[in-house]
């Protein structure tokens, strides 16, 4: 069946999740209803639950096409993929609920986005299907919200100014979080949970998350030792004091799936480290520790089995719960790019994002991708599976600038 053929272009599948919804809101803000009144797209919502889609239609004003199938329904699954051009899918934890429509995805030859943030899940995924995607024209890209579309895109941008501004690429770059302000999901918990626990039960899973290369093309799993801050430190790209950042060891492992994709255009010796901007003096010291202890004491609790149950059923935020619509429009990032050219140069870059990072940015994001890849010629992207970077460069930045709220500039 060719793409023509299909009767829809796009369909989101956990149209009532917590980012579902939100995403839901951004489709038809932007595209309309189903006839592709706005920009020509025909979309519907996908879930497990008739009724849960009706409500989500009835309180959004949505007149669209409503699919119900599960996640572990292959037969459904499979007719969902063939009835469309691209797939959103927003459920997780992917690695329980996601592998079964990325196979369906890549036998029926459709393209498809996400927004996981579980790199030993994308391991499984690229081993499993790259070929067969390879051959049905399949375009995958994970890791579409804020895993990791400011950082892969942001790393992406800073070396295209490097090369037309400096005449070299930069052969090291450090992000750094100047600010951010966003909230917790359930459905963002729920994935770290399930991470850590694979992680306890299965080496393999461990070996994956701790490999800054896990996700780089078979063959160009290794490479030079990272940094990784890990512990509070005096930084020399942003001459503050920093400490880790969360989302570090899945942006990271992106940013180099980029790089290896690209053929390593920056060198083998490339390094690419995240970290959290706390300030400068003893207070930024002392939050830089605060950081640290946190996020240390975080992932210890996680790690103790009766403790990490106690907290997902009786403390953390459940599946389905997240910040307040007033909270998400409050939300916002900003993030520097510090580059640093082998003959000594310096570049700085920034990325900035309204909204609630994590959900209201991370949406919009994720609408945008879904677009692009409608709109991306395939001789130009072939099917595989890709990165925002390597699938799409400056269009998808023109995208989310103008119409997802990121900005992309030089500092200096």
């Amino acid at each position: 069946m060719s793409s023509g053929d299909r009767e829809y272009d796009l369909v989101v599948f956990g149209a009532t999740s917590f980012v579902g919804q939100i995403l839901c809101e951004h489709l038809k803000a932007r595209h309309g209803d189903a006839d592709g009144s706005e920009t020509g797209v025909r979309w519907a919502i996908a879930g497990r639950n008739a009724d849960k889609l009706s409500t989500l239609a009835s309180d959004l004003g949505l007149l669209v096409d409503h699919i119900v199938a599960d996640a572990t329904d292959i037969e459904a699954l499979g007719e969902l993929a063939r009835s469309t051009r691209v797939i959103i899918s927003t459920v997780g934890p992917y690695s329980l609920y996601g592998s079964e429509l990325v196979e369906a995805a890549v036998i029926a030859g459709t393209d498809y986005c996400d927004l996981t943030g579980e790199p030993h899940w994308m391991q499984q995924m690229i081993d499993a299907h790259e070929v067969t995607a390879t051959g049905t024209g399949a375009r995958i890209i994970h890791a579409c919200g804020f895993d990791s579309i400011p950082s892969d895109l942001g790393v992406w941008y800073t070396q295209q100014m490097a090369t037309e501004i400096l005449g070299e690429p930069c052969n090291q770059i450090s992000m750094r979080v100047k600010a951010l302000k966003g909230g917790a999901s359930g459905g963002t918990i729920a994935s770290m949970l399930s991470t850590v626990e694979q992680a306890q039960d299965d080496p393999e899973v461990r070996r994956a998350l701790a490999n800054p290369y896990a996700i780089a093309p078979r063959g160009m799993r290794s490479g030079v030792k990272q940094n990784n801050v890990s512990v509070p430190m005096r930084d020399d790209a942003s001459k503050q004091w920093v400490g880790p950042f969360v989302m570090a060891s899945v942006n990271t492992r992106i940013v180099h799936r980029s790089h290896a994709l690209a053929g390593r255009p920056w060198g083998d010796d490339f390094l690419y480290d995240e970290a959290m901007i706390t300030g400068s003096g003893p207070q930024g010291a002392l939050r830089a520790g605060v950081t640290s202890a946190g996020l240390g004491g975080a992932l210890a609790a996680f790690s103790v089995g009766p403790l990490r149950t106690l907290l997902a059923d009786k403390v953390l935020p459940q599946p389905g719960e997240g910040p307040t619509p007033e909270q998400q429009e409050a939300g916002f990032y900003d993030l520097r790019f510090y580059g640093f050219t082998r003959s000594g140069t310096e570049i700085v870059t920034k990325v900035t994002g309204d909204r609630d990072p994590g959900y209201g940015s991370t949406a919009k994001m994720l609408g945008e991708t879904a677009y692009a890849l409608l709109k991306r010629d395939p001789a130009d992207t072939p099917g595989g599976f890709w990165t925002p970077s390597t699938a799409f460069g400056t269009e998808l930045i023109e995208q989310l600038e103008a119409f997802a709220g990121l900005d992309f500039s030089i500092i200096w």
